[in-house]
């Protein structure tokens, strides 16, 4: 089961160039730590894929062995694994999310 999982995941972080587990949607956060990295995506103008693990019980935890990292939410840019909540803020706040969620893409 583990397996079909992760299968899942590695083709969600295939498929988008950046994506995020998260509680609830970026309309609809269901955390204040995923409301915050919503906003952070938002406010650099990233296009990136969201998924609400609070609607896959098995997403939830899959994800977490997945990155071996136990909280959500949870950013992979080109298809790895950058962090969560409090990496992507300080990311962030120092502009390099910026730069990673743009770099390779037109201006």
């Amino acid at each position: 089961m583990a397996e079909d999982i992760f299968q899942k995941i590695r083709s969600q972080i295939e498929k988008d160039r950046v994506v995020l587990y998260m509680k609830g949607t970026p309309s609809m956060p269901q955390c204040g730590f995923s409301q915050q990295s919503t906003r952070a995506l938002d406010a650099v103008g990233a296009q990136y894929a969201s998924y609400n693990v609070l609607e896959d019980p098995l997403l939830r935890e899959g994800i977490k062995q997945f990155s071996n990292w136990p909280t959500i939410p949870q950013l992979y840019i080109n298809g790895e694994f950058i962090g969560g909540c409090d990496i992507l803020m300080s990311l962030y706040e120092s502009g390099e999310l910026e730069k990673m969620v743009h770099a390779g893409t037109p201006a």
